[in-house]
């Protein structure tokens, strides 16, 4: 019996049939153990957007650590490269103006978020604003607040009540936030959160018109917007880097990470606009909450370095023709009679709906034995969403390997 607790695992399970194990990277692919080849169709957990094995990463990072691996960015301290991608990002923000504060990662990123909204009613007067509304299928990490929001009811079991100041609507109609708003009162609603595309939920497509609409009923009743692009971010939305600025979403606060260092190294970054920060940057204000290893000195070095490459490889335009390429050649397999659907054709993601949800635990392991290495996601969902140097020819052999795979 091994020492390691898998997350999100059954344990006997594992221990039965063993770990599969990921020994190196390199492009859109890994190697196990034995030296097996895989196609990795999830780039690790959505986020190796630039590829496995990029050795600049990798240096950017050593060259930093051996000169100050970490200091504190609490009250009046910084780094150089802190400071310097605090300028990259803010420059590239949805919302011109917008502060950065960093966290070690997605779920840190929506506690931050969860909290300055709240934080930021309490300094404006309006303290009864406390309820924050997240979406049925959603998916906000695992912190308290994250698993609060959530609307993947088994991630709720066994815990009891965290925050009982949040909500769960319907996760397409506008109209259900707008019934929310009318059952408790848009005095009593801080901040409503929303992914732009569902991820672990299922990858679930916003339908036409809906985050747009849902935008404008929070701005109309006075809720902070907060967008989260754990998933999206950093050009995973295809052809800009958030959706936010795709769908000129505004938001008042969006979360990010994954994407921000390709997963190289653990960071996160809240993007936060200035309506939000103004108040707290006149002085005089607190906003008491950060991480000891929010703003990393290494995990800056690593996303200034993968900035470099989304920048110079052009890869952003890269995601985009991927936006079509996974729609191009998934979309068939709808054909096949133990797929419900796919879902595909905005953003580089796409997920392939099993008829029989039971099955999509037990076929990731089916599509190991066809050379590509997959995930469940949502209710019977298979998660797609590769890197993004993946070729065609390679997205060819994806859809291929799925094929062989379903029989």
């Amino acid at each position: 019996m091994g020492s390691l607790w898998h997350g999100f695992a059954d344990m006997g399970a594992v221990e039965d049939g063993g770990a599969f194990v990921v020994a190196r990277g390199d492009g859109a692919y890994i190697w196990d153990e034995g030296g097996t080849r895989y196609l990795d169709a999830t780039a690790g957990l959505w986020f190796t957007n630039v590829g496995h094995g990029r050795r600049e990463i990798a240096d950017a990072v050593a060259a930093q650590l051996s000169n100050l691996a970490h200091y504190s960015n609490f009250g009046d301290l910084a780094s150089p490269v802190l400071r310097d991608l605090a300028e990259r990002l803010a420059a590239i923000a949805p919302v011109p103006g917008s502060k950065i504060f960093f966290t070690s990662g997605g779920s840190d990123g929506i506690d931050t978020a969860a909290k300055l909204a709240r934080r930021y009613w309490n300094v404006m007067g309006k303290p009864g604003k406390t309820i924050i509304v997240g979406r049925e299928k959603a998916y906000h990490g695992m912190h308290v607040a994250g698993t609060s929001l959530a609307g993947i009811p088994v991630n709720h079991e066994g815990y009891g009540e965290f925050m009982p100041d949040a909500r769960t609507i319907g996760w397409d109609d506008p109209k259900a936030l707008l019934a929310l708003i009318e059952e408790v009162g848009a005095e009593r609603i801080a901040a409503f959160f929303a992914e732009p595309i569902i991820g672990a939920g299922g990858v679930y497509l916003p339908p036409e018109g809906y985050l747009a609409e849902v935008r404008r009923i929070c701005r109309d009743n006075d809720i902070l917007f907060v967008a989260d692009e754990v998933v999206t971010g950093f050009g995973r939305i295809g052809g800009s880097w958030f959706a936010s600025s795709r769908f000129d979403l505004q938001p008042d606060i969006m979360t990010t990470a994954k994407g921000l260092t390709s997963g190289y190294v653990p960071m996160g970054a809240v993007f936060i606009a200035p309506r939000v920060a103004e108040p707290f940057f006149a002085g005089g204000t607190w906003f008491r909450h950060g991480y000891t290893y929010g703003g990393h000195a290494g995990a800056a070095a690593a996303a200034m370095a993968t900035l470099d490459i989304m920048e110079r490889e052009n890869l952003l335009e890269a995601s985009k023709n991927l936006e079509s390429l996974l729609h191009k050649h998934l979309s068939p397999l709808a054909e096949h009679p133990r797929v419900a659907e796919v879902r595909s054709g905005l953003g580089a993601v796409a997920a392939i709906q099993l008829a029989d949800p039971a099955e999509a635990m037990p076929f990731v392991k089916t599509l190991r034995a066809h050379g590509i290495s997959g995930r469940a996601a949502g209710q019977g969902a298979l998660q797609i969403s590769p890197s993004f140097v993946i070729t065609e020819e390679q997205v060819a052999e994806l859809a291929a390997g799925f094929a062989r795979a379903l029989g």
